[in-house]
């Protein structure tokens, strides 16, 4: 199975896992899937009152420069650890 079909299989995994992961592993699942899809954090970074808009924002800029191979290899593996 190739890289994207392993990432793709990774997103329809992340809508079923056994339970919900806390909001630091939520934000580091964003932060892997955007990087990996979109490259590195674009955009002007949202206001201090949107706390959760900031705080996936942050999340994915501190990713900059990974390449989407890693990032998808990351995103991966987190969600293979949280399937268990």
């Amino acid at each position: 199975m190739s890289l994207t079909e392993q990432f793709n299989q990774a997103q329809a995994d992340s809508k079923n896992l056994p339970e919900r992961p806390d909001n630091m592993t939520l934000l580091k699942i964003y932060a892997l899937f955007k990087q990996a899809s979109s490259g590195d954090a674009s955009g002007d970074r949202p206001g201090m009152t949107d706390f959760v808009a900031r705080a996936k924002f942050d999340a994915w800029a501190e990713l900059k420069g990974t390449s989407s191979e890693n990032a998808m290899q990351q995103y991966i593996d987190l969600i293979e650890s949280l399937k268990d």
